[in-house]
């Protein structure tokens, strides 16, 4: 039987437990994506493969921009204004979800590549860069939840989701 970790049960009212359910999803597509290589070295692209990298593919174009414009758009922008010392990290964020888009830009054309069956296999030191990043890049951002958790009153957070989850319906 499966561990269900708490963020799973998350709801829009709980936005700053959204974000962490997306970071979970995050890792979760991050440690497929190392096993890649190595698995189709041994296997090929079978359809579990291609069942497998189309839910990451659909991950990354959609779900994760919409998460990032989350996190810039309401999360930090309502973090700062209780917590001005917080802009210094948020700045940093910011510049690396540039630098996760385009490392995803380039990991995902050879993904698509890879399930259009054009090629039959992904560069693992592109894969690295990219979980790396994220690595790096969650390690900064969530210790920035805490600290909404505690600053951001419950009337915020219940707002902060109502918009969130609005953007999820466009």
């Amino acid at each position: 039987m499966q561990i269900l970790e708490p963020q799973q049960f998350a709801s829009w009212n709980e936005p700053i437990e959204m974000l962490y359910a997306c970071h979970g999803k995050v890792k979760r597509f991050c440690r497929q994506l190392t096993i890649l290589p190595d698995y189709l070295t041994k296997h090929g692209c079978n359809q579990a493969v291609k069942n497998d990298v189309r839910q990451i593919l659909n991950y990354f174009n959609q779900s994760a921009p919409l998460h990032h414009d989350d996190e810039e758009k309401d999360f930090f922008p309502a973090l700062i204004a209780k917590l001005p010392e917080a802009k210094a990290k948020v700045d940093e964020l910011e510049r690396q979800h540039v630098d996760l888009h385009e490392n995803w830009r380039l990991l995902a054309a050879q993904l698509e590549s890879l399930v259009a069956q054009q090629c039959d296999k992904v560069d693992a030191v592109l894969i690295q860069r990219f979980v790396a990043a994220y690595d790096r890049h969650i390690a900064i951002e969530e210790p920035l939840f805490e600290l909404g958790k505690r600053y951001l009153s419950e009337a915020e957070l219940k707002a902060m989701g109502a918009i969130m989850s609005k953007r999820r319906l466009v």
